[in-house]
């Protein structure tokens, strides 16, 4: 069922969780998938004694994907004409992130979403824009 204009409401909020307790696999697999191979997303030794971080993290790309899965969920295959994010803080292995889509604007067929995505413990990962069209 398509989103429709008239059922909304500047305000109005889509939550979803993205993803439950993410896998070492999962990034291993997204390395596999984008090319992107740096050593921070899959060396454990090297991210520790090296580059100084507790564990591997996720790609950015990976949480963007994501949560734009939650946009999608939402608006619809094919609806979004617009989609921008910044990365605001590191995924890590265990970590379950809840996306959340705001509405901002309703014009002309058009709405604009805020983004924001949070790990479990409410540390934002993830804030952004987003447009698409709503019958």
């Amino acid at each position: 069922m398509a989103l429709k204009a008239s059922d909304l409401n500047i305000g109005d909020t889509y939550s979803e969780v993205v993803v439950d307790d993410l896998k070492r696999t999962q990034i291993v697999m997204y390395s596999g998938a984008s090319g992107d191979y740096n050593p921070v997303h899959t060396d454990e030794p090297f991210v520790t004694k090296v580059a100084g971080y507790p564990t591997v993290f996720a790609h950015g790309m990976l949480s963007m994907g994501m949560t734009g899965k939650m946009l999608t969920n939402y608006v619809g295959d094919g609806r979004l004409t617009e989609y921008r994010v910044r990365f605001t803080s590191q995924v890590f292995p265990g970590d379950t992130l809840t996306a959340t889509a705001t509405v901002q604007k309703i014009e002309n067929g058009l709405i604009d979403l805020e983004i924001v995505t949070v790990n479990q413990n409410g540390v934002e990962v993830v804030r952004g824009a987003a447009q698409a069209r709503v019958d």
